[in-house]
């Protein structure tokens, strides 16, 4: 188990691979932990440097009590980058992993190089839907959510199987107040203007399913970066690293030899 303190924070992640392959850092989504990559990285080309990490509130990271802010969520991910000593990075963010990949691209290009921006948005709702879902889940707990949660994570089919058990008991196991706590950061994001000035080459990657982020909204926010671009995976729901893992590695792993060439 590798966890690095941080003073306010101590955060639970994993950096395999070589120290000098290219760094690729992978930020998960609300309501899971980094076992969201478990089948994209042994798919990947070797010789890659992979660093996966649970944000704050998540896995086995420290859980302060909420509301949390995006910047905090950014600076957690930035002060990690640098004291692995990794530069160059690209940075594989899912929903609101995928946010805070646009805020650390914007706050350090020294940092990343390129941006992957899965199934996420530059602003994710409104205000009041998230306060709502907020309210709900301090009420009721994570469980009075899940099922609805869940409809929009993935499809029926993958709803079907055994899998499938797996991932409701993560998501209703995320302790409540890193669930309130990210919610509210996504809540006051708007990253249109900061995505729209980034540089380094943007690839988003939607699934055709996703109730959660729809295909649309995710091109949308790509494609406002100079270089950004589109990518959709079909029969996949907001999880597309889930249920179409062969897809989703191809599209990265075609993505990471464009900008390392």
């Amino acid at each position: 188990m590798q966890v690095i303190d941080l003073g306010d924070i101590h955060l639970h992640y994993e950096d395999r691979g070589p120290a000098d392959g290219q760094p690729i850092v992978f930020a998960n989504s609300l309501g899971t932990d980094f076992r969201l990559w478990d089948k994209i990285v042994p798919r990947l080309q070797p010789g890659l440097r992979i660093v996966r990490y649970d944000k704050r509130g998540h896995g086995l990271s420290a859980c302060p009590p909420g509301p949390y802010a995006m910047g905090a969520l950014v600076r957690d991910a930035e002060r990690l980058i640098e004291a692995l000593d990794i530069r160059d990075c690209i940075f594989v963010g899912l929903s609101i992993g995928g946010m805070i990949a646009q805020g650390l691209a914007a706050k350090r290009p020294d940092l990343v190089k390129a941006v992957v921006l899965s199934n996420t948005a530059a602003k994710i709702g409104t205000r009041e839907i998230w306060e709502e879902r907020i309210a709900a889940v301090r009420k009721g707990g994570i469980e009075a959510i899940a099922d609805t949660v869940l409809e929009r994570w993935f499809s029926a089919g993958f709803r079907q199987g055994p899998e499938f058990l797996g991932w409701r008991a993560m998501l209703t196991r995320t302790p409540l107040e890193g669930y309130v706590g990210c919610s509210a950061a996504i809540a006051g994001t708007d990253f249109y203007t900061t995505t729209a000035a980034l540089a380094q080459p943007v690839l988003g990657i939607g699934g055709d399913l996703d109730g959660s982020t729809p295909p649309d909204l995710v091109r949308e926010t790509a494609e406002l970066a100079p270089n950004g671009r589109f990518e959709l995976i079909r029969g996949a729901g907001h999880l597309p690293c889930v249920e179409r893992p062969d897809e989703y590695a191809a599209i990265l792993g075609r993505f990471i030899a464009e900008v390392t060439a």
